[in-house]
């Protein structure tokens, strides 16, 4: 008799480039300071959504083409969206993943991202520009839970791959893809610096 594994929730964790991240992420932050500043449209979203922080989403979520250095970060993510593309074994019939959305979020202390996914997207991610020590990670929803009916709790201390929640830290240079169907959210920054992320969206053309 045997325990085999089925239905895998993968999601994708690597540093963006080989060389050195820092001065890019330099030039990333001070661009997302400045669009904070400047854009009013997603401060007054931000406002009445996304209490005591910012987030460009709806407002200017297509960074990629207005930034070169956000285009330049569409470039870096390309081996990476190919690469777990791979990994998931899909069939995309010669057509490309492109990516849709790209939007900046900053979250202060106190500041929360409560659980959401993304509708109308293949593969989502985001990439961290700053992330000061202590900040929150990604925390991901086990997408099974609401069919767990009258199953026992876990173990203090299970494998990961049996928890419902799994967070993944946030550390700058790095980068997270996932399916955008599965529900994510990030707890309350307790520190009190900026913690600076980059989302996007890829869709199937």
């Amino acid at each position: 008799m045997s325990v085999r594994s089925f239905f895998p929730t993968r999601i994708y964790a690597a540093a963006l480039q080989r060389q050195p991240w820092k001065p890019f992420n330099e030039r990333l932050l001070r661009e997302c300071l400045q669009l904070q500043h400047d854009d009013l449209a997603g401060q007054r979203w931000s406002a009445a959504h996304y209490p005591g922080g910012y987030t460009s989403y709806s407002s200017a979520s297509r960074m990629q083409q207005f930034s070169p250095t956000f285009a330049r970060l569409e470039t870096l993510l390309a081996r990476h969206i190919k690469k777990f593309a791979t990994a998931l074994e899909w069939d995309l019939e010669e057509r490309q993943l492109a990516m849709t959305d790209c939007w900046v979020n900053i979250m202060p202390r106190h500041v929360v991202h409560s659980l959401h996914l993304h509708p109308l997207s293949s593969m989502s991610g985001t990439y961290y520009v700053q992330t000061p020590r202590g900040a929150p990670g990604l925390k991901f929803e086990d997408p099974r839970l609401d069919r767990y009916m009258a199953a026992p709790p876990r173990k203090v201390g299970c494998g990961e791959d049996n928890q419902p929640w799994v967070t993944l830290p946030a550390a700058a240079g790095s980068l997270l893809l996932f399916e955008s169907w599965l529900r994510h959210e990030v707890v309350p920054n307790p520190v009190d610096r900026l913690r600076v992320s980059i989302s996007f969206n890829y869709s199937w053309f």
